[in-house]
C-alpha cells in the first residue's frame, strides 16, 4: 500500500471567518473534523504511513495529531504549495509512488483511495487520479478540469473535475527547480507523456471550499445515511 500525503498547509483563505483562529483541515462536518475524516478513509484504505503538511497555524494541527503516530512535514517557513510540499515530504514518505489526499473534501461511497488502489496500473501510469463529472460536483465554482479518452488517460479541459485524491509517482518532482509549485506542474509532465490517467467516483462529493458548503456537505451526508 502506498504511503499517504495529506495536504493541511494551506490557509484556507476562502473559508474566513472560519480560518481566522483555526486551520481549514480542523473545521468541522456534522462533528468531525476535515483532518480526521482524512486520516480515517487513509487507514480504512490501509495506509500504513500517513504524513501530514502543516503551515498555517501549523502548531494547532501539531497538537491535534499528537501521540497518533502520523508524520508531520513542517512548511513554517515557507508555505510549498502542493508540488513543493510533496517533494519536501518524500524523506518522511519513502521511495516509490505515494496516494495524496485534500482534507477539504466530503465524500459519500466506496472509499476513493481503495478504489484509486485497485485501479493502479504503474506499467502504464505515472499518476491516477479521482475524478467526478462537474455536473454532480457539490460545492465546486468553475469548469471542469479535465477530459478522459476511452483507455482512461487524461487531458486537460472537459466535464471532470480533480476530486483531490490521486495516486503519483514522485519522480519526476526533481525536474522542477522552483521551491513552491502546484502539483498541476507535474500533471501537465505526465499528460504529456501519455501517462496520466483519472478514474471517476461513483458516490457523493462535495468541496469544502466557502462557509456555507458545511450545510452543503452535511446534507449529503445525511442523504447517505437514510
Amino acid at each position: 500500500m502506498p504511503p499517504l500525503m495529506i495536504f493541511a498547509a494551506g490557509k484556507g483563505t476562502r473559508m474566513a471567518p472560519l480560518t481566522d483562529t483555526r486551520p481549514k483541515p480542523l473545521i468541522e462536518v456534522a462533528g468531525r473534523t476535515l483532518l480526521d475524516r482524512a486520516i480515517d478513509m487513509g487507514r480504512q484504505a490501509g495506509a500504513e504511513r500517513i504524513v501530514v503538511n502543516t503551515h498555517y497555524l501549523g502548531d494547532q494541527v501539531r497538537d491535534h495529531l499528537a501521540g497518533s503516530g502520523i508524520a508531520i512535514s513542517d512548511e513554517a517557513e515557507q508555505l510549498l504549495e502542493t508540488g513543493g510540499g510533496l517533494r519536501k515530504a518524500l524523506p518522511l514518505l519513502g521511495p516509490g509512488p505515494v496516494m495524496s489526499l485534500n482534507p477539504d473534501v466530503i465524500w459519500t461511497g466506496p472509499n476513493p483511495l481503495s478504489s484509486l488502489r485497485s485501479a493502479w496500473d504503474p506499467a502504464r501510469m505515472d499518476a491516477l487520479l479521482m475524478l467526478v463529472a462537474h455536473d454532480s460536483a457539490r460545492g465546486r465554482i468553475g469548469p471542469g478540469d479535465f477530459s478522459l479518452d476511452h483507455a482512461g488517460r487524461i487531458t486537460r479541459k472537459g466535464d471532470f473535475v480533480y476530486a483531490g485524491c490521486q495516486i503519483i509517482k514522485p519522480d519526476l518532482l526533481g525536474t522542477i527547480t522552483e521551491d513552491a509549485f502546484s502539483l498541476n506542474r507535474l500533471w501537465d509532465l505526465m499528460i504529456a507523456g501519455g501517462r496520466a490517467y483519472g478514474i471517476t467516483h461513483p458516490g457523493g462529493w462535495c468541496d469544502l471550499g466557502r462557509p456555507e458548503t458545511i450545510a452543503m456537505a452535511e446534507a449529503m451526508l445525511a442523504e447517505d445515511v437514510v
